[in-house]
């Protein structure tokens, strides 16, 4: 109050009229990114929920249908288990590999060792790379006549799966896939670690602590706020994933790679059932929520802040 009332003195205003501008000033600095939040996620939101009980095909008028949409889901469509199994089996296999890799490779670039900067440069590049090209990187590599990874494979005497065509390998082959992209989570727990106070480890060496125990008493609790924020992220992305599918494998063979984006977004712009999709949507919206409610809740087991105990 006291330097508000300084400032407006030399102004030669009032403190209530300064006040007011302020908060005008303040008002005009959110209002595009409120605009934004309206016009592009709020409303669009919204649209979709009235959407979701209609049958509308993008050419002709929405015509309301009540909660078809929501009971063909449940009871009368075979594909979303299919969708829903896919997308459940991938994340629980996909989303364990990415935390702990990351973690792991993170706490070998954390030690001194010649050229590390250039080693995690090269780790982390990958994740910034576009998803097309990506996964036309990929299409290559599992190529079952002359990809990388079957030649790899020929080198030991093993004869390489059709990756992306057998419904035993497919899933398999987005899982390894999605460790390409393991160097963003890497760059984040490099900071939680260089995060950690160096007299703890200092303090557990002259108790006599070995490596592992230290990882395990000290890094680790350390940085579970940076493992915390890495698991949810991971759950989020493994849950949506879209281009990798569609552009390599449009859902098959047989329906083996057929995941729940991909599966909303064949019925809204391939099959024309924007209602049946924008219902898609929100089952897809509420499965993530509830997981992330669920890691949410987990979090005060495992989770430690400064100053907290047990994650309180």
């Amino acid at each position: 109050m006291a330097v508000r009332a300084s400032i407006a003195s030399r102004l030669n205003l009032p403190a209530g009229r300064l006040a007011r501008r302020e908060a005008l000033v303040g008002v005009l600095l959110v209002m595009p990114w409120f605009v934004g939040f309206l016009v592009f996620l709020l409303g669009p939101m919204l649209v979709s929920v009235y959407l979701s009980f209609t049958d509308w095909d993008l050419l002709t008028p929405a015509k309301f249908v009540g909660l078809k949409n929501y009971r063909k889901m449940i009871f009368e469509d075979p594909l979303i288990k299919q969708a829903l199994k896919v997308t459940t089996i991938y994340a629980f296999s996909a989303v364990p590999l990415r935390v702990v890799g990351g973690l792991l490779l993170a706490v070998l670039l954390n030690q001194n060792i010649k050229l590390k900067s250039f080693i995690r440069t090269v780790f982390y590049l990958p994740s910034v790379v576009s998803g097309v090209a990506v996964a036309m990187l990929w299409l290559w590599i599992f190529n079952s006549d002359f990809g990388l990874l079957n030649l790899i494979l020929n080198l030991f005497g093993i004869s390489g799966p059709a990756w992306l065509s057998d419904t035993r390998y497919v899933l398999a082959a987005f899982v390894i896939m999605s460790l390409w992209g393991v160097g963003g989570s890497m760059v984040i727990y490099l900071a939680g670690l260089q995060g950690v106070p160096t007299d703890l480890y200092e303090a557990a060496e002259v108790d006599g602590a070995n490596s592992l125990t230290r990882f395990w008493y000290i890094t680790l609790p350390m940085i579970s706020p940076v493992i915390f924020f890495n698991l949810v992220m991971s759950i989020i992305a493994a849950l949506q994933i879209f281009n990798q599918a569609y552009i390599m494998t449009q859902g098959g063979p047989q329906n083996a790679s057929m995941f729940m984006m991909l599966y909303l977004y064949f019925n809204a712009f391939e099959y024309f059932k924007m209602g049946y999709a924008s219902a898609l949507a929100w089952l897809i919206f509420f499965y993530i929520l509830a997981l992330t409610l669920l890691v949410f809740r987990s979090s005060s087991h495992w989770v430690f802040y400064t100053g907290s105990v047990r994650g309180k």
